[in-house]
């Protein structure tokens, strides 16, 4: 961060979603921002890398925000002066309110009366540092821009993947849900298959142990592991024969038929799973509430994401 780099008061994030990921996307800002949010922009003093989610499209870090574009004005013209090259640009959100919306030309003109305010040399092809304005609910907003860099999408070229495995998408918010906070949190995923989840926990940097009970596995899981040039341990072991704590689990129930778990089976995995993790995550395609209480979680917050007819529950517990 250059000297001169000056302290955001807020952050604004936009948001994208499909329909049917919408009940994902919320739970997921539950547990990243500790907040609900209502429309495709949320303002929080929540500070999170965009490229953390795959619902977040960008974020502003909000230098100013004022009643008028005249005030904003007064307040840029009074920055220090840059040491890195900038451009400005306008920024609409999806769903933005008529009355908030900057038309193309507007947004033109707009960033570049800002633009020739600000005290640095411009640079509109490859800048070192991008500003954006935007509009929210009457306020004008402007500050530090960046957009999502789809981390995830670079996953999904895996050399080893199962067809019932979780999306990289998925399984990335999934780390998100579980984990809000990266540091000083212990992770297991006990089931981790291919490692789909591991590849996005390690990839965000989060401590996160992997473990299955299927040998035929294990090369794949580390072979992905390192295609992404990423290293973590994983063990081959069953569920049951896991003794040491951690913060959170995250466990994708086994639902294919090549994964037939009986009910007993099912109530001796998150009854493991109630041992040795304080919190956990977990997805399944069949009801199991009255197996997490049996065990002793408590169901704080959930969510159901559908995929034709294929339907998935993410339950949060502790």
């Amino acid at each position: 961060m250059s000297q001169n780099r000056l302290v955001p008061n807020t952050f604004l994030y936009t948001f994208n979603y499909a329909e049917e990921e919408e009940h994902l996307c919320k739970l997921e800002a539950r547990s990243l921002f500790r907040s609900n949010l209502h429309a495709f922009v949320l303002e929080s003093r929540m500070n999170i890398d965009p490229s953390r989610s795959p619902f977040i499209k960008e974020k502003i870090e909000v230098l100013f925000k004022c009643d008028t574009l005249e005030d904003l004005v007064q307040k840029v013209e009074v920055m220090p002066a840059l040491n890195s090259t900038y451009k400005v640009i306008g920024v609409n959100y999806r769903d933005i309110d008529p009355l908030d919306k900057m038309a193309f030309e507007e947004r033109k003109s707009i960033a570049r009366q800002v633009g020739c305010l600000i005290p640095g040399i411009a640079n509109l092809h490859q800048p070192e540092v991008v500003f954006a304005i935007t509009k929210l609910k009457g306020k004008w907003y402007f500050g530090y821009y960046s957009e999502n860099q789809g981390i995830w999408l670079i996953h999904q070229q895996k050399p080893h993947n199962y067809s019932t495995a979780l999306t990289t998408r998925v399984a990335r918010v999934l780390v998100n849900i579980a984990v809000p906070e990266l540091t000083g949190i212990t992770v297991i995923d006990p089931c981790c298959g291919i490692g789909t989840v591991l590849v996005e926990a390690l990839s965000m940097g989060v401590n996160i142990t992997g473990s299955d009970y299927n040998p035929l596995v294990m090369k794949g899981i580390r072979n992905n592991l390192a295609h992404f040039g990423l290293s973590g341990p994983v063990f081959l072991r069953d569920i049951r024969d896991i003794t040491e704590m951690y913060d959170v689990a995250i466990i994708d129930m086994p639902y294919n038929l090549c994964s037939v778990v009986s009910n007993e089976e099912k109530f001796e995995m998150l009854q493991c799973a109630r041992h040795f993790a304080k919190k956990m995550v977990v997805v399944t395609t069949e009801d199991i509430d009255g197996i997490l209480n049996e065990v002793g979680f408590e169901i704080v917050d959930r969510c159901e994401v559908t995929k034709g007819k294929f339907v998935r529950q993410i339950i949060v517990c502790c």
